[in-house]
């Protein structure tokens, strides 16, 4: 049987996720992975088999932590000087599959770079673990609305 629900803390752990993106605050984001988690951001419909198909991101644990080390570096060609990022989080819909926690939302994210603005917008997939008080992403999958269409650079974390 599946504990009950906290609605709250399942919030307040997926708003602090994206503040933690919207800041660059990239050590303090990593540490809310498990070492088995899986970053996804599939190229086209959200049901492609990464495996066989493309994805604009497919990081294990190990890749990703690779990622966020350059990032921090601050020499990122295409993150120097890094985007003002900011998002909104909207529509969540909370379950227990498989003794996880997943949550799924919608996103509008809005990326400021070189006198542009540019509009990011999808639905994101989580799967958190429960770990001591709080919770680990097992998985974040975001699936863009625009996944079937080419794309500018992702040189951050969406």
């Amino acid at each position: 049987m599946n504990a009950p629900i906290d609605r709250q803390a399942i919030e307040e752990f997926v708003y602090r996720e994206a503040l933690l993106q919207d800041e660059h605050r990239y050590d303090e984001w990593e540490a809310l992975w498990a070492e088995d988690g899986l970053y996804w951001v599939p190229a086209g419909s959200g049901d492609i088999d990464p495996a066989t198909q493309v994805s604009y991101i497919y990081d294990n644990r190990r890749r990703l932590a690779s990622r966020i080390g350059q990032l921090n570096t601050g020499k990122r060609h295409s993150q120097a000087p890094q985007s003002g990022l900011r998002r909104l989080i909207s529509n969540m819909v909370i379950t227990q599959i498989d003794g996880l926690v997943q949550v799924e939302c919608n996103f509008h994210l809005i990326e400021a770079r070189r006198g542009e603005l540019r509009h990011w917008a999808g639905r994101t997939t989580y799967k958190l673990r429960a770990a001591g008080d709080g919770f680990l992403m097992v998985l974040k999958k975001v699936v863009l609305v625009n996944a079937n269409d080419p794309i500018v650079n992702l040189a951050f974390l969406i």
